[in-house]
């Protein structure tokens, strides 16, 4: 019995360290089981970035950038994690690499305790400074841990990253409010910018960002993307770039003429284009009316549209060259006729109607030299309504102009049994009772020095593809044949005529041919007409070179003049000697005659 008891004891050692052996092992698979069937916490073999794509530029025809979008980030930086002794540091450095001033950032991070955000608004080369300044705040000890209540402990520092675009204007108030102004909004936390007003507004589709860019690719140890087969990449694609027919070094100079004449004239607003008669292709649309889109005041709302389209006025006597003609397609009028003028004052039913020169008779188309009230409301009676009201639209009144811009206003013109009144006959025939805007009489009047073909005003030359640097160029509409090239010809006669001998003497340049017409009409407001005037000069300035240019302009409500041979002549004058000094217009000199 005794010989038992040793090999009783070591069985039981065996089985002891057995048992212990099976759980060891238990624990060690089990252990590897739930690490194999867990989330394991290990590096990211891949990494992902988004690149935002941005809005597209608009450029002038002279290559210069009128607007452009320049990207935005946000700085925010954790309260608790900036070490009390070194906030002062903090808040020194990030001053100088932000240009945020001091108390400005010490404002903010008083405000609140936690995550606060610094600035929305930092430039990508400030970001750049900021980002390697938030690395060396981590060197220098500036930013520490904090403990949260569950016991985690977290450190933030200084985060830099992309929130948005700004839209800019490096030009300031140039080309507005041509170019209008856009509005920001947030898409999916990214700010971005919708256009509201003008070429903004009108191409605001083709401006906006197209695709975004997006990158997955393996990394390395320092998080760098490796290009693999497995890599994928798709690029960012900006908006298209809007090419604006309108050289920068002319606008500015008309936008200047515009500006020292409206001071000059003391007057509310002047307005002025330049367009290529033949090609319908605007090289200036200027106002003296303007603003800087991105720093929009209330006293900059009256500025904000686009005057040459959007405000509508009855436009007087640059009215009657398009009656004239629509009486020479007729047949109804010889340019030889002779008109009984009355001495300047004839009345037609209730209403007597005054000329400000008292002629007793003129040629019917000295009564456009002249500009007679009397004249064109006697000769207009030779029409019927229906011609008068169709002769209107063929010149494009009240008729959309077709120009690539938005809110135009069309105008009003009396219907075609008013213009079967002797009275509304006449008063529309020099001007009165028809809403125009100035666009369309510079559409009209180009008419007369093309050969009696109508064309489309445009300011966009095109767009240009962000990805393959093509320009897409629109598709202009046909011209159309509005009078025929023999009475277009005799209306420029007519015309050149009124500035050498009429009411367009001021405008008279030697060595170029220049035509065209003065309107100067009384403002109606609620209780009738008062004593405020809108002027107009309309015309053309051609040289023997074959550079063939359409003027409009428009001076609303002077208070130095009322007369438009005071007031917009003036400034028709000055943009054509510009143009002569820019190079646009090369007048002829004569030879000196041999003794």
């Amino acid at each position: 019995m005794a010989s038992d008891t040793p090999v009783s004891a070591k069985s039981k050692k065996i089985i002891t360290l057995f048992i212990l052996f099976a759980i060891a092992f238990t624990v060690f698979f089990s252990v590897l089981a739930q690490r194999a069937l867990s989330e394991r916490h290990t590096p990211r073999l891949f990494t992902s970035s988004t690149t935002k794509a941005k809005r597209g530029d608009i450029v002038s025809a002279d290559g210069f950038h009128i607007a452009t979008t320049r990207k935005l980030y946000k700085a925010t930086v954790d309260t608790r994690n900036i070490d009390p002794g070194k906030k002062e540091l903090f808040v020194q450095l990030f001053s100088i690499y932000s240009g945020i001033p001091a108390d400005k950032v010490r404002r903010k991070l008083r405000k609140k305790r936690g995550s606060v955000v610094l600035s929305y608004n930092i430039s990508p080369k400030r970001a750049q400074y900021l980002k390697s300044l938030a690395f060396e705040l981590r060197r220098l000890g500036v930013f520490v841990e904090y403990t949260t209540p569950s016991g985690r402990e977290i450190l933030h520092g200084l985060s830099v990253v992309e929130s948005g675009e700004a839209r800019v204007y490096p030009y300031g108030k140039l080309l507005t409010p041509l170019i209008g102004y856009p509005r920001k909004y947030e898409d999916e936390g990214y700010t971005r910018n919708r256009g509201i007003k003008g070429l903004e507004k009108q191409f605001d589709e083709d401006l906006h960002a197209r695709q975004n860019g997006y990158a997955y690719a393996p990394r390395d140890i320092n998080n760098y993307k490796r290009l693999t087969k497995q890599s994928r990449y798709l690029p960012a694609v900006d908006g298209y770039t809007l090419k604006l027919t309108i050289p920068v070094s002319l606008q500015i100079r008309v936008e200047k003429i515009a500006e020292t004449m409206k001071t000059y004239l003391r007057a509310k607003e002047v307005m002025a284009v330049i367009m290529e008669s033949e090609t319908g292709r605007v090289l200036s649309l200027a106002s003296s009316n303007r603003f800087n889109p991105t720093h929009i005041r209330r006293s900059d709302y009256p500025s904000l549209n686009t005057g040459a389209l959007e405000y509508s006025f009855e436009p007087g006597s640059v009215l009657k060259p398009l009656v004239f003609s629509i009486l020479l397609e007729h047949g109804k009028v010889d340019p030889y006729d002779i008109v009984n003028i009355h001495g300047g004052r004839f009345k037609i039913g209730r209403k007597v109607i005054r000329d400000e020169h008292k002629f007793d008779w003129l040629s019917a188309e000295n009564v456009i030299v002249h500009s007679s009230n009397v004249g064109i409301a006697q000769l207009a009676q030779k029409l019927d309504g229906e011609e008068f009201h169709e002769g209107m639209l063929r010149f494009g009144l009240t008729r959309p102009t077709g120009m690539d811009l938005p809110y135009e206003k069309r105008g009003t013109m009396p219907s075609v049994r008013q213009l079967n009144s002797e009275l509304y006959k006449a008063i529309t025939a020099y001007g009165y009772g028809i809403r125009v805007n100035l666009m369309q009489l510079l559409k009209a009047y180009n008419v007369f020095n093309n050969g009696g073909k109508m064309v489309v005003p445009t300011v966009v030359d095109g767009l240009i593809d962000p990805v393959t640097g093509e320009k897409i160029v629109f598709d202009p509409e046909p011209p159309e044949q509005v009078l025929t090239p023999a009475t277009a010809a005799r209306m420029k006669k007519i015309l050149v005529k009124t500035v050498l001998e009429g009411t367009g003497k001021g405008t008279i340049t030697p060595g170029l041919e220049i035509g065209g017409k003065t309107g100067t009409a009384h403002i109606a407001e609620r209780k009738g007409y008062v004593n405020k005037y809108n002027t107009s000069f309309l015309g053309f300035a051609n040289d023997a070179q074959g550079h063939r240019y359409t003027i409009g302009v428009t001076v609303v409500k002077p208070k130095k003049y009322h007369f438009a041979s005071l007031t917009a002549v003036a400034v028709f004058k000055k943009i054509v000697d510009m143009m002569v000094r820019e190079g646009y217009l090369v007048p002829e000199i004569p030879e000196e005659k041999q003794p």
